[in-house]
């Protein structure tokens, strides 16, 4: 045993160490595994998309003013059905007088009263996080409650409570699927639930330790634990395969052992194509790939550690029930495959080169869509059902938010008109167009005799008040030479003049002063969302789709026309529009950065690999092709495709599919010097079929249940195209690729090269070696393959790859 240990490798003695010191790895897991459920409550969800928009986009940039300079406060639309007009003025008045209503926006017209149905458009005093909002939210879903009511709000972020339920809910059915086909495949009945305990311990720790990222998106959120588990089941496959043969001819201590050191390699280099998908998804402008790509690299590594750490110590306590699980293989032999390979190698290769470059200018067509309230999945919410019953009767709004330089009423007031002045704008309303009272705007400049008859003040009071007011603007110009033609505009004189009440300064009788705080509330609420301390803002109404070319060209004229009248101030213009017009611009970008850097990333992976110039090629075409094919789908259905679902599953598709063509293609390498071509192309089909199909099934099914079961349109989107984009992808595998290895073998062998450090040749003749690595050589016989062994005799061979050591010491068994 001296001698054994002596010769060991760096991989064997820390895969010894594992698992003798199994019971403490245990007790750290726990504890780490207890921690993580405390701090998953500690991980903050971003719901806005438009905060992972480049730094530099104007979106980007005119939200961050307009969330420095304004309070946005809570919003919803009710919708009431089947109520009279009469039974609709009664509802109005019912939540017009719950507290905390700011304003309701009610009217006669088809835009609130349509199809029996009525229409509030409600506006909360405080901001939308607040609880005081949340708390007048529920007071005005009590209201109706007993209505048909459809309310669309992001009042107490619903999003996110119906998105973990859905979540939890596809895990569930993903979980029980997952169950059934691993129990297909497998041929033990306890290495199941062993391989979804050890993803069970991954998934809390991954999910516990997303808060050292502070916030995270919620599409990460939400399918991050589903695509760990799909993406990396197969490495808990291998180490459970590895150790059951190790199990036939060695005690089970020796065989946990040497099953994770062999296994430790072969997961990492399964892993590199991955996590190659993921950082190509790290130089995205969309910031949206950079948090979904380091989420699933950190679930990946879990994912390993997991493997690694965690599954040998549950072999070495299971080890012996499992033994007593067996049952024979389900999985039915597949030599057809390979059969059928043979026969159609020179049928199948053109074929599959004319469906590629057809795909290929198909899926170039594809039409995309980047408004992200223009999509929708298959299954409707209550949120996303109000928006659709909303937008069917009262038609759709597109809203748009225009900030620029505040201070100047009168230029305001001028760019409103002009802009409602546009058929393509159906209402515009800022500060200076906004009615306050008996016809007068916010922002009309009225001097003392008019604010004293509005105000129901004494004359004298009222001119006293606006000689206060012009001293402390230190005009006093005016106080003596024309204080009764001097205009103020009504907002700040209504303001002035209730912080002089409040202050102690000025005392009114009862009423007026009610009235004038009364006033003063509802000014306060038109100025925290229309006036900041350097931006006003105007809201305009747009009779255009949200994301649209006619669109896109309408919002520069806007900007311009809004430029021309503060051509040295900063103008933005914000709202769904402006956000898809910048997905748009970043997406022609990302498109090409992600596609050629998931294909440079996997293809170094590949020629280290396989050490050919051809094969990494023929793999990446195969998988490149399914891509091709599976956004060609869309395009031959008109179906726009969310241009997000595009870019994040070509690199995953491109990262983790190519495993697959990695399987088969160097099963492929290993029997084709052994065999015949036919012989070896079957023997090769059937080898890899069970890692194929469990592994493609797996991802398939998890992303078609998330496509299929989610609500959010955006998640769903992912969903459905990763799950297409696997069944593509496993069908080339099976059915293209074996054909291409077939014809193009000669020419795989001929772009064959070595590194500079060569295999050494070593021969002994009656003594003992120590050997571990891949070699192929004689050995009292010939052996090709795997060998972890003391040798005692004659032997030749090449070590292809690790160590070898004469045993000096002896070996002891």
């Amino acid at each position: 045993m001296r001698g054994q240990r002596k010769n060991e490798s760096f991989l064997h003695r820390i895969s010894r160490f594992i698992v003798d010191k199994r019971n403490l790895v245990f007790l750290t897991v726990i504890i780490l595994v207890i921690f993580s459920l405390f701090s998953m409550g500690w991980v903050e969800v971003e719901n806005d998309m438009t905060t992972f928009l480049p730094d530099e986009s104007a979106s980007r940039k005119g939200v961050e003013v307009m969330n420095s300079e304004f309070i946005t406060p809570g919003t919803a639309q009710v919708m009431i059905a089947n109520v009279t007009l009469e039974q609709a003025w009664a509802i109005y008045d019912e939540l017009a007088a719950i507290d905390g209503v700011q304003m309701i926006e009610f009217d006669e017209t088809a835009a609130h009263y349509n199809n029996v149905s009525a229409c509030y458009s409600v506006t909360f005093k405080t901001a939308q996080t607040t609880p005081e909002c949340e708390e007048s939210f529920k007071l005005v879903k009590a209201a109706v409650k007993d209505y048909d009511n459809y309310i669309s709000s992001d009042i107490g972020n619903p999003m996110g409570d119906i998105l973990d339920k859905e979540i939890l809910l596809i895990i569930s059915i993903a979980s029980v699927l997952i169950l059934a086909m691993l129990f297909l495949t497998s041929k033990n009945y306890l290495e199941v639930p062993i391989i979804l305990l050890t993803f069970v311990v991954a998934m809390v720790l991954n999910m516990g330790t997303n808060f050292i990222f502070g916030k995270i998106s919620f599409v990460s959120n939400s399918v991050t634990s589903l695509l760990q588990l799909a993406l990396s089941l197969d490495y808990a496959v291998i180490l459970i395969n590895r150790y059951k043969a190790e199990c036939a001819v060695l005690p089970r201590r020796e065989a946990t052992i040497n099953a994770l050191a062999e296994s430790i390699p072969e997961v990492a280099g399964s892993s590199l194509t991955t996590i190659g998908g993921m950082v190509a998804m790290m130089f995205m402008q969309f910031k949206l790939g950079p948090d979904m790509a380091i989420c699933l690299i950190k679930a990946i590594i879990f994912a390993m550690l997991s493997v690694f750490i965690v599954m040998p110590g549950i072999l070495m306590v299971l080890g012996n029930v499992m033994e007593k699980t067996e049952h024979r293989s389900l999985i039915p032999d597949v030599s057809f495959i390979g059969k059928f390979a043979y026969k159609s190698r020179k049928i199948v290769v053109p074929l599959f080169a004319v469906v590629a470059v057809l795909a290929l200018i198909v899926s170039s067509n594809c039409p995309f869509a980047y408004g992200y309230t223009s999509q929708e999945a298959t299954k409707l919410n209550e949120q996303s059902l109000a928006k659709k019953m909303i937008s069917e009767n009262f038609g759709s709004t597109n809203m748009l938010a225009l900030v620029v330089p505040s201070g100047d009423y009168e230029s305001e007031a001028a760019l409103l008109e002009e802009l409602e002045g546009y058929e393509e704008v159906t209402s515009a309303m800022g500060i200076a167009n906004v009615e306050a009272m008996n016809g007068y705007t916010l922002a009309d400049k009225l001097t003392p005799r008019q604010f004293s008859e509005l105000a129901n003040l004494d004359y004298e009071v009222a001119s006293l008040l606006y000689a206060t007011y012009a001293a402390e603007q230190e005009e006093y110009g005016t106080i003596i030479n024309n204080l009764a033609g001097y205009g103020v505009p009504l907002i700040d004189m209504f303001i002035f003049v209730t912080e002089q009440i409040d202050a102690g300064l000025v005392s009114l009788e009862g009423d007026q002063a009610a009235m004038l705080t009364e006033a003063k509330e509802l000014m306060m609420g038109a100025k925290n969302q229309l006036m900041g301390e350097n931006y006003s803002r105007m809201i305009v109404y747009i009779d255009l789709p949200e994301d649209s070319d006619e669109t896109y060209a309408f919002l520069d004229t806007v900007r311009s026309t809004a430029q021309g009248y503060y051509p040295d101030g900063n103008v933005y213009l914000i709202g769904g529009s402006t956000s898809a017009e910048d997905f748009k611009i970043s997406f022609e970008v990302d498109n090409i950065v992600v596609t050629a850097m998931s294909i440079l990333i996997v293809l170094v992976v590949l020629l280290f690999t396989f050490k050919s110039i051809a094969m990494p090629i023929i793999l990446i075409m195969v998988i490149q092709g399914a891509i091709w094919i599976n956004f060609s789908i869309p395009s031959i259905l008109h179906t726009p495709l969310f241009f997000l679902g595009y870019l994040i599953i070509s690199a995953i598709q491109m990262g983790a599919n190519i495993d697959y063509a990695i399987v088969i293609a160097s099963q492929w390498n290993e029997l084709k010097e052994k065999y015949e071509p036919r012989e070896a192309i079957i023997k090769t089909m059937n080898f890899a079929f069970p890692t194929v199909i469990t592994s493609g099934l797996i991802m398939s099914v998890t992303g078609l249940l998330i496509g299929n079961l989610s609500s959010e349109a955006t998640i769903a989107s992912l969903g459905a195209n990763l799950g297409r984009g696997t069944i593509v992808s496993m069908a080339l595998v099976l059915f293209v690729l074996p054909q291409l290895l077939l014809v193009f073998d000669k020419f795989i062998n001929k772009t064959q090269f070595k590194f500079a450090k060569e295999n050494k040749s070593t021969a002994i003749s009656g003594g003992k070696m120590r050997v571990s690595g891949m070699v192929s050589g004689e050995i009292n016989g010939t052996i090709h393959g795997v060998v972890d062994a003391v040798i005692e005799g004659n032997a030749n061979f090449t070590l292809l790859s690790g160590t070898s050591e004469e045993d000096e010491e002896g070996y002891d068994g």
